[in-house]
């Protein structure tokens, strides 16, 4: 087994072995392993002591800022208050000061009183019940050994939890699906108890002992639960059901809630109540010692459970399921099932789980449902792509800000805490903020600055004095607002997106928007007024203006950024500061490409007028390639409506360059903000254009890229249909994703479409409207 091991967060701990019910379904009593029978009936005081100490000490070693204990049996209740304070008590002290303590306790609620309550109140620790539904459900298996209902007891129990003073303690409801129960009165029942959250369980079952499936349906599990959401659905999920929530996490490329699903490596152990330490319950249901380790709390660390085959097979992720589930489109989400349920003699659990069509269905029926709410307006909406990138790089000076005051000193964050009060101020004035967080390499010099703040790099507050200058920037764009006052320790005033002035002297200047321009003082020195006029600006000595290209004739005006210190941050370098000549040159070659790509690509062209601000020439890669944004971890992604790109050679090569460049910025902002795939990596995947299976993120890139130039470069898209259908059945897409990937099928759909109609059109005779032949 190879990986890093994985601590456990969650402890297991067995107080009393017997039970007051007679649940026929019950893994503990009903399935293949009976070590109960051997075990004491209620945990001892030296098991309880080592168990506290041993979880100290793995929480010490692992650095865990919190640990669950959940108190369980058989039934926990029947090993009685004094026991239950003992197990608070030497939990609580063993951990103070090393992690916190999160206690729960699992317990079917016969014996819950006031007095276990009191008691639970004092440590916090609260209490999840189980019900299988109303009353006829219920009793279907949750029964005492004499037959009789433990229904009224139960609710009697839960009305308990629902007192004012004991609410808080009220964890929530466990559910065992049975499929001959009607869905709709056991989620009815469940949800009128008012529970902060609903677990539904599949009964433990595997292919020696398959699920009970009365009517034959491979996915009668499937049908069910979902029955239960369509009805969780109407009713405004207005209780959290944590199997569907863990679905809707995957779809939208988050973590799995619950072992049951999801590809999250275990980290659970049980102490037994002789103090021996066993894998997850639910293996009793695979065979007898399935659970075993051999280990015990008086002679073992949980660090050597860790280690232990068992475990470490339930901790690869990925690597724990077979080809079958690797493949499979869904096993994010599902992660290949329980472990437990997976289980085949003699072949052990390299298997599909024995509710393997019940998991797919399940997770497909609900993104059916409701997958289009887990797609970012983003996906759809170019205008929304770059509100929301511009908020990743808002957060990310938030991210910036919140770790100044613990990693630098008071003099060292002084300039940008003045900045970012300003900033503060300036919040309702969208318009300047939106300039500031939307120059795309706001968010590359942010990265910088939080990477030199966190190395502890002796740059660091020369960096953060960079803020300033940019807030300085953006009200000068705005053409109005307060002074700012800028560092200027080079003798430099570099306004990003506006332009730099060589000051002769270090020191601090002021500088003041001046609508049409803006003042500029430094000490013992008269102010400055510099004009954004570019005629009249070149007249002012020092002055470098970053200047503008198109604007004119239906061309969208782009600064020509070749001064801001982050435009270096793609592949190929940053062409040097570039002369008139040069600029007009890049003038001319715009202004006749714009109409190239308005012609051939109408949407993509008005696309890229709305969100296209800023080009920076480069030092040029070999002709049709665009720079992607460094690989390094100093670099970081410019923000989307900046583009990099050698001078081209003609206006269609530029016309190419742009599309190209855009699709690349765009389905980077997409993977930003959208969270189009997840576990980009793990697989690899067969591509039309490399001889050698691609990363998802690879095939995703080409397949977005050659769509979107098919309009200029019809041959490129070729192999496209074979790239999308590899795609849609990969696991990495999520919800999000398999919009973008429909709405990509669908643009190259249009594309061909239009090229037929444009093919029909110019064979039509223009005498007689008819078609020409031939």
């Amino acid at each position: 087994m190879t990986g890093p091991l994985v601590p456990f967060r969650e402890i297991v701990l067995k107080v009393h072995s017997r039970c007051d019910l007679a649940c026929d379904h019950c893994y503990i009593y009903e399935h293949a392993d009976q070590s109960w029978r051997t075990r004491p009936k209620a945990i001892s005081d030296e098991a309880i002591t080592w168990t506290a100490l041993r979880l100290a000490e793995h929480a010490k070693n692992h650095a865990l800022p919190s640990v669950s204990v959940i108190l369980h049996g058989g039934e926990p209740l029947l090993a009685g208050p004094a026991r239950l304070r003992r197990v608070c008590e030497e939990l609580t002290r063993a951990l103070d000061g090393i992690a916190e303590l999160d206690l729960r306790i699992h317990t079917n609620g016969l014996q819950l009183s006031p007095r276990y309550l009191d008691l639970f109140a004092e440590f916090d620790l609260r209490v999840g019940i189980s019900l299988d539904g109303d009353r006829d459900a219920n009793d279907r298996h949750r029964r005492f050994a004499d037959g009789r209902t433990s229904h009224p007891l139960v609710l009697r129990a839960v009305e308990l939890l629902r007192q004012e003073r004991y609410r808080h303690l009220y964890l929530g409801l466990l559910c065992t699906v049975d499929v001959a129960n009607d869905p709709v009165a056991v989620y009815d029942a469940l949800a009128e108890l008012e529970p902060p959250r609903i677990d539904f369980l599949l009964p433990h079952a595997t292919w020696d002992q398959p699920p009970a499936r009365p009517d034959g349906s491979p996915t009668a599990y499937a049908d069910w639960l979902l029955t239960v959401f369509d009805r969780w659905d109407s009713r405004g999920r207005t209780v959290p059901v944590r199997l569907f929530e863990s679905v809707f996490s995957t779809l939208s490329g988050g973590p799995s809630l619950t072992e049951s699903l999801g590809l999250a490596p275990t980290d659970l152990v049980v102490v037994e109540t002789d103090g021996a330490l066993e894998q997850v319950d639910s293996l009793k249901s695979a065979y007898e010692g399935a659970a075993a380790t051999g280990f015990d709390v008086l002679r073992h660390s949980f660090d050597e459970v860790a280690s232990h085959p068992g475990v470490r097979a339930r901790q690869l992720g990925l690597a724990s399921v077979g080809d079958t589930c690797r493949d499979c489109p869904v096993v994010r989400s599902c992660g290949g099932g329980l472990y437990t349920h997976r289980y085949r003699s003699p072949d052990g659990f390299d298997n599909t789980s024995v509710y393997c069509a019940d998991l797919e269905a399940l997770v497909r029926g609900i993104e059916h449902r409701i997958g289009g709410e887990l797609v970012p307006l983003a996906v759809t909406e170019p205008g929304a792509l770059l509100a929301d990138d511009q908020d990743v790089t808002r957060m990310l000076s938030g991210t910036l800000t919140g770790e100044l005051p613990d990693r630098l000193g008071d003099d060292a964050v002084a300039v940008w805490e003045d900045a970012w009060e300003l900033l503060l101020a300036l919040d309702e004035s969208g318009d300047v903020l939106d300039r500031l967080w939307g120059h795309p390499y706001t968010r590359v010099w942010l990265a910088d600055t939080l990477a030199a703040v966190r190395e502890e790099r002796p740059d660091a507050p020369a960096l953060l004095h960079r803020l300033p200058a940019r807030l300085a920037a953006a009200l000068v764009r705005d053409g109005s607002g307060p002074e700012v006052r800028v560092p200027c320790d080079d003798g430099t005033l570099r306004l990003p997106a506006v332009g730099d002035l060589t000051l002769g002297a270090t020191g601090a200047v002021s500088v003041l928007p001046d609508g049409d321009g803006f003042l500029v003082t430094a000490r013992d020195r008269p102010a400055l007024r510099i004009p954004l006029d570019p005629a009249e600006a070149a007249r002012v000595p020092g002055w470098r203006a970053v200047r503008t290209i198109g604007g004119r004739d239906g061309v969208p005006a782009l600064r020509l950024d070749d001064l801001d210190p982050y435009r270096d941050c793609y592949d190929t370098p940053a062409a040097d500061r570039l002369g008139d000549d040069a600029v007009a040159v890049w003038d001319r070659l715009l202004a006749d490409a714009w109409p190239l790509l308005l012609r051939a690509a109408p949407r993509q062209a008005a696309e890229a007028a709305g969100c296209l601000g800023t080009l920076t020439p480069l030092a040029g890669p070999p002709a049709g390639r665009v720079p992607g944004p460094r690989t390094t971890a100093a670099a970081a992604e410019p923000g989307y409506g900046g583009l990099g790109l050698p001078r081209p050679s003609s206006p269609e090569e530029l016309a190419a360059g742009l599309l190209r460049g855009l699709r690349h910025g765009k389905l980077r902002a997409l993977t930003r903000v959208g969270n189009v795939h997840a576990q980009d990596g793990q697989w690899r995947h067969p591509s039309p254009w490399h001889p050698e299976p691609v990363p998802f993120s690879v095939l995703l890139a080409e397949a977005y890229v050659r769509v979107g130039l098919a309009p200029l470069e019809p041959e490129g898209a070729q192999g496209a249909d074979e790239a999308l259908d590899v795609l849609d059945r990969a696991p990495e897409p999520t919800a999000a994703g398999h919009r973008l990937l429909a709405g990509l099928r669908a643009e190259l759909d249009a594309y061909r479409r239009d090229g037929t109609d444009r093919n029909r059109e110019e064979r039509r005779d223009p005498a007689t409207g008819e078609e020409r032949r031939g």
